[in-house]
């Protein structure tokens, strides 16, 4: 199986606060798979640090107000070129992310709020028919 896995859930210190994300149950699932790690955010060109970002009527907005949806879009395209590329079973991505959040995600208020949608990469994957999940969600695994 292959996956694609949100870097930061992998331990990878790209998450917006130069942080990042582990998750060990992600990482047990993925044992025994091909894992191909994604950012779409440093993919577009976004630094770690940064501001963080929620969607706001369909617009990545960073906490001061300025609009970083072409980066987040840019880098949603490059991942996905990628991973295209790479016939990719299943994307497990970081829940609540503007980019990565699968069915859910912050209401772009930067008060906390969730409201139901996908963050750009998620809806730009299951546009192309890539399951995606997150990793609160995590599928059971089955032996091939």
């Amino acid at each position: 199986m292959t996956v694609a896995v949100s870097a930061c859930l992998l331990g990878e210190r790209c998450k917006w606060d130069g942080g990042d994300n582990r998750s060990e149950a992600v990482i047990r699932f993925c044992e025994g798979c091909r894992v191909i790690p994604v950012c779409p955010e440093v993919a577009g060109g976004l630094p770690v640090p940064r501001l963080p970002a929620e969607l706001r009527g369909g617009e990545v907005i960073r906490r001061d107000g300025v609009s970083v949806d072409a980066a987040f879009r840019a880098g949603a395209a490059r991942c996905l070129a990628l991973l295209e590329a790479e016939s990719v079973d299943l994307a497990i991505l970081k829940a609540r992310s503007p980019s990565c959040g699968s069915g859910q995600i912050y209401d772009g208020s930067f008060s906390g709020r969730l409201v139901p949608g996908d963050g750009v990469f998620a809806a730009l994957l299951r546009g192309r028919g890539i399951p995606v999940t997150d990793e609160e969600h995590l599928p059971v695994k089955t032996d091939e």
